[in-house]
């Protein structure tokens, strides 16, 4: 019992932020209730399980990979930068091999298949009103923008990684962990240096 009620406060804590329903104002307090997934392990073909974090850490990184990648998408027709469009090209590269090692893993967990996070904007995700502030936008004023977005979505993902880390079993899924923790900082350093905040 101890165990399963360590897990809900960890997975909380993970998810840090919890899920909305709608853009989240940068200045919003509330945090929305959080919906862990069920206590149990499961099995890999291995037969080493995954814990409750592995699969919810595995969602909310799918999830905020996949709002990631359009917005990266943007880049070569909103600037001429060749230092933004390489960098972009390098967190995207990073980013689809991470989002296909995650994938693996869920479907090796036997995870449901459906997005538990579809429609909701959490810390790290581009909301609707900012993709289309992105696609409107050129130049600085892109770059500006492309730079919030991707350190929250960098910042976040070490964060979330990190916990990961720290509490998930499945040897597959802490190592997918060490390695977004890795490419994440090593981006937010680049990004530090082409956009210094």
């Amino acid at each position: 019992m101890r165990q399963s009620t360590a897990s809900t406060v960890l997975i909380a804590v993970l998810l840090v932020g919890g899920c909305g329903v709608g853009p989240q104002d940068a200045a919003s307090t509330a945090t929305p209730p959080v919906t862990a997934p069920p206590a149990t392990t499961a099995p890999t073909p291995t037969g080493t399980a995954f814990n409750p974090t592995d699969i919810a850490w595995l969602q909310l990184t799918v999830a905020m990979t996949e709002r990631l990648l359009p917005v990266l998408d943007l880049v070569p027709a909103r600037t001429t930068d060749p230092a933004w469009r390489r960098t972009a090209a390098q967190v995207a590269t990073t980013r689809r091999a991470e989002l296909d090692r995650a994938r693996r893993l869920l479907a090796d967990a036997a995870a449901p298949t459906t997005n538990p996070h579809e429609g909701h904007d959490m810390p790290g995700m581009v909301t609707a009103q900012e993709m289309t502030a992105l696609r409107a936008a050129s130049g600085q004023p892109f770059h500006r923008l492309l730079a919030g977005h991707l350190r929250a979505h960098l910042a976040q993902s070490v964060r979330i990684a990190t916990s990961e880390q720290q509490s998930g079993i499945q040897p597959a899924t802490v190592a997918l962990a060490a390695a977004v923790v890795q490419s994440g900082t090593a981006d937010l350093a680049r990004l530090d240096h082409l956009d210094p905040a």
